[in-house]
């Protein structure tokens, strides 16, 4: 059985992850028999890594029930400090002092700051996290500690510089490959000897499912018996640089699956031939984009603030994958990462025009019209105002209902 090195701490981790935000539900609610059988199905065939996280549901207080015992010891438990929630230096000891409740945990391996960008991590250090952090680990509430990333590729070292980190969470896949910290930020971080967690390697799901026709029939031709979720999942496997994939799994078969894979998928073990296949299924996939933008991000930054190359991205993501419906994953992802209601707001409705982007663009695309057709397609009248209710009046609800079922 094969294990991944943390050179930082000195942890070895099985490259497969168990995410604890998608766990499956009855009746709205975790299906806590079932959860619980697979969580331990996973443990007993090699995972020792648990991710969840405050924000994600009661999945904290659900595994404080069932890893005991036995398990308690079998696998190294991370959570994350949630952003939102923290206006002082006291919020922080506080949502600490409940997660440790909630999880019947004196120590918390892994903690991460969660979904950060520059911006957001900058209001926290003025908030005193440095110091939150050395006193936490100096009292034995956590162990390690890290941060899960939302932010622009430009930005991502000088956050891995910005403290002693030992590990890191990223969006990484091969559709994503160059966006938020991208392949070069993964290597710097390694090369800090930290541990790399990767989060949405099948990009929600959408890179297992049905692909566009002509990206269906290249993996095909290349290996019949090979599954879409499988060429994701290798290929992410494939990076030496890549300790675990956290994937969020609420059935066997998506278990078995992922466990198959992580067992057989060294680093650097995929053939040339394989790897050729999956940059043919990206091109194709480039290829079909509403918006030939390619994330390069040498538009930014926007002196007004928009997201551009995440903006572009959303917008071409629901044209390629059929997205429908008025809620659907690329609207919500739109609300979620330039919206603002997970951090820092880079909507495309605050163009103003200035054109600044428009000459430093290498594909010479009309960017200006382009976020046009952004806004036109997602934001609706009021977004403004829908969002500071979100921010001021939904979360602060939503705390407490969190709370209320932990009790």
């Amino acid at each position: 059985m094969q294990y991944r090195l943390i050179k930082k701490t000195g942890d070895e981790i099985f490259p497969l992850g168990f995410g604890a935000m998608r766990l499956p539900l009855k009746n709205g609610k975790i299906d806590r028999q079932k959860a619980k059988e697979l969580i331990y199905h996973a443990i007993d065939h090699g995972v020792n890594f648990i991710d969840t996280a405050y924000l994600y549901g009661d999945s904290e207080t659900f595994l404080g029930e069932i890893l005991k015992g036995e398990y308690k010891d079998k696998v190294k438990l991370s959570t994350k400090l949630p952003t939102i929630n923290v206006r002082k230096y006291d919020d922080m000891e506080e949502i600490l002092a409940e997660q440790l409740k909630r999880l019947q945990r004196d120590s918390i391996d892994y903690y991460f700051i969660h979904a950060v960008d520059l911006k957001a991590m900058n209001r926290l250090f003025k908030k005193d996290l440095a110091k939150f952090l050395k006193k936490a680990q100096s009292e034995g509430k956590i162990r390690h500690v890290g941060f899960s990333y939302h932010g622009p590729k430009e930005e991502f070292p000088s956050l891995i510089d910005a403290y002693d980190w030992d590990v890191v969470m990223v969006q990484y896949n091969y559709f994503d490959e160059n966006i938020q910290a991208s392949v070069e930020g993964i290597e710097y971080a390694a090369s800090k000897d930290m541990g790399i967690f990767i989060m949405e390697p099948l990009k929600g799901g959408i890179l297992a499912g049905k692909m566009p026709g002509k990206a269906e029939e290249i993996f095909k031709k290349a290996n019949p018996n090979k599954s879409n979720a499988q060429w994701a999942m290798e290929w992410v496997l494939n990076n030496r640089n890549v300790t675990c994939v956290l994937s969020g799994m609420n059935s066997f078969e998506q278990l078995d699956e992922n466990l198959e894979i992580a067992h057989k998928t060294t680093p650097l073990s995929m053939s040339f031939e394989d790897l050729e296949t999956v940059e043919l299924v990206k091109r194709v996939m480039r290829n079909s984009l509403k918006i030939n933008c390619s994330t390069c991000g040498y538009c930014m930054p926007c002196p007004q603030g928009v997201n551009i190359p995440e903006c572009m991205k959303i917008y071409n993501e629901k044209y390629l994958f059929n997205h429908k419906g008025f809620i659907n994953p690329s609207f919500m992802d739109y609300y979620q990462y330039v919206g603002g209601i997970m951090g820092s707001s880079g909507n495309a409705g605050k163009c103003n025009g200035c054109g600044r982007c428009l000459r430093k663009c290498p594909q010479k695309l009309d960017i200006v019209s382009e976020l046009k057709k952004v806004k036109k397609e997602f934001e609706v009248p009021g977004m403004k105002y829908i969002l500071l209710f979100v921010q001021h009046v939904g979360f602060p609800i939503y705390r407490i209902l969190v709370k209320m079922l932990n009790r």
